[in-house]
Parts: C-alpha cells; sequence; structure tokens
C-alpha cells in the first residue's frame, strides 16, 4: 500500500520546532536541488510574481523530494484549479496571497482541503496520489494531515478579521508579508515602521492562539526576535539574493 510523503514542515512544527525555507524565484530544477542538498526544511516557490509553468513546477518538486525537503508554491490567484493544480504535482503546501477577509478564508478551506473539512476536487491520478497506487479514502485523510494552506496577511483589510480568520477550521498557517502591508499603508519598503510591527506581532500571536503555524519571512540577523515572537515558519533567503550577492562580490573584489 502506497502512501502520500509526510511534510517534513509539519513534522518539525508538530513536534515544537521551527521550520525554515528558503525563497526560489529562479524557476529551475537545478537551482531547486542545490538549494534542498543543504538541508532546509522548505522550498518556497512563486507563480504569483514569477513567469512559471506547471512542468517546471513537477520538476522543482522532483528535486526537492530526493533530498526529502518540502515545496510550498505561492499560487497564481484565481480559479480554483490555480489552488490544486500545485497540490496534485505534490507541492506540500499552497500559499494564497492578499487575503482580504473571513468570507475569502471559507473559500480557500472549500477547495483546498477534502471530506469532511472541504470539497477539494478528488482526483489521485497525478504525483501526490502516486497515480492512482493510494487508496483514494486514504489519500483524502492524508492529503488533510500532510499537506498545508497558507494565508497571507498583506493588507490592513483583514486585520479587523484576524481573529475570525486564524480560528477557522481548515487554515493551516497564518503568514505575515511585511513588505506588502508596509506598501498598503503608503509606507513602500519601511517594514520596521510600528504599525506593521504591531501587526506583524498580532499575526503570530493570534495563529499560535488558535492552534495555527504562524510564518514570516526574516534572515539570520532578526531569526531569534521572530521566533521569540511566536513565529514558526520562517523564510530566511532566495536564490536571487544569494546569486547577486556573489558575483557583485567578485566584482568588487577586481577592484581591491
Amino acid at each position: 500500500m502506497m502512501h502520500l510523503r509526510e511534510s517534513k514542515v509539519l513534522k518539525k512544527i508538530r513536534a515544537g520546532e521551527v521550520a525554515y525555507s528558503f525563497k526560489l524565484n529562479l524557476y529551475d530544477a537545478r537551482v531547486a536541488e542545490i538549494a534542498a542538498m543543504s538541508g532546509i526544511d522548505c522550498l518556497w516557490v512563486d507563480m504569483e510574481h514569477v513567469p512559471s509553468d506547471y512542468i517546471e513546477l513537477e520538476n522543482i518538486i522532483r528535486a526537492a523530494k530526493i533530498y526529502d525537503v518540502d515545496v510550498l508554491t505561492r499560487v497564481a490567484k484565481g480559479s480554483y484549479n490555480d489552488f490544486i493544480r500545485p497540490l496534485e504535482a505534490d507541492s506540500t503546501g499552497i500559499m494564497i496571497p492578499h487575503l482580504m477577509s473571513l468570507e475569502e478564508a471559507k473559500k480557500i478551506v472549500y477547495y483546498t482541503k477534502f471530506h469532511p473539512i472541504g470539497r477539494r476536487p478528488i482526483d489521485g491520478g497525478n504525483a501526490d496520489g502516486k497515480y492512482c497506487l493510494v487508496d483514494t479514502m486514504d489519500y483524502i485523510t492524508e492529503a488533510n494531515a500532510q499537506r498545508f494552506n497558507v494565508v497571507q496577511i498583506e493588507d490592513p483589510e483583514p486585520v479587523a478579521e484576524l481573529e475570525e480568520i486564524c480560528a477557522l477550521p481548515g487554515i493551516d498557517m497564518i503568514f505575515f508579508g511585511p513588505a506588502d502591508f508596509s506598501h498598503a499603508l503608503g509606507l513602500p519598503h519601511d517594514i520596521m515602521n510600528p504599525e506593521t510591527r504591531r501587526v506583524r506581532a498580532m499575526v503570530a500571536e493570534c495563529a499560535r492562539r488558535h492552534g495555527k503555524m504562524a510564518g514570516t519571512v526574516g534572515g539570520l540577523g532578526n531569526r531569534q526576535e521572530l521566533v521569540d515572537e511566536g513565529f514558526n515558519f520562517i523564510n530566511l533567503g532566495a536564490d536571487v539574493v544569494a546569486l547577486t550577492s556573489y558575483f557583485g562580490n567578485i566584482v568588487k573584489g577586481l577592484g581591491d
């Protein structure tokens, strides 16, 4: 009997640990494989901002699974197909950008969770269901237990309903996006302004109090601060930052 791959992120967080990810803007399975070799818990790939396709996504997921690394796919916010296709390619989680309301959160649960939580359409004939080799009832149960959805708080509008969003069954992680939140306040890229910091702390506290994962972006410099604040999923870097820094430092070195 075959089963779905267990999530490394969920295993760590359920054990009371913190999970970490790297963001990949370069849609290349070789880059994903190199990042996965590092031993990181999760690779965050992007279909919101990056001109990517599902075939390359499948290759990235395969590369990550070789090293037992999760893939979290930020979806292009559109129809329900945009939500479920990455999951069926065996992405361990999906991230929905710019959650704007409790009502929208309910629709996300409806489309991303199977019975008895939601009404995600059933297939099982793709990579996540081992091409029909996972028993259908096991597929339903294991997908609900080993796959996760992430909603991003990136705007002031959903903050008034944050308590209800965090309490909603079927929402797994609340992820605070400081860049877009500060942008929405009219303070572009001022991610340390008092209101952004206040809401960041509120997201972590509310999510954890309701038994949900709390995620955000950070770096080695403020990692412990974010952990102390309550975040248990933190993105620590990005492939494009690594490469621009590496190549830039070489060129700078030529002038020494």
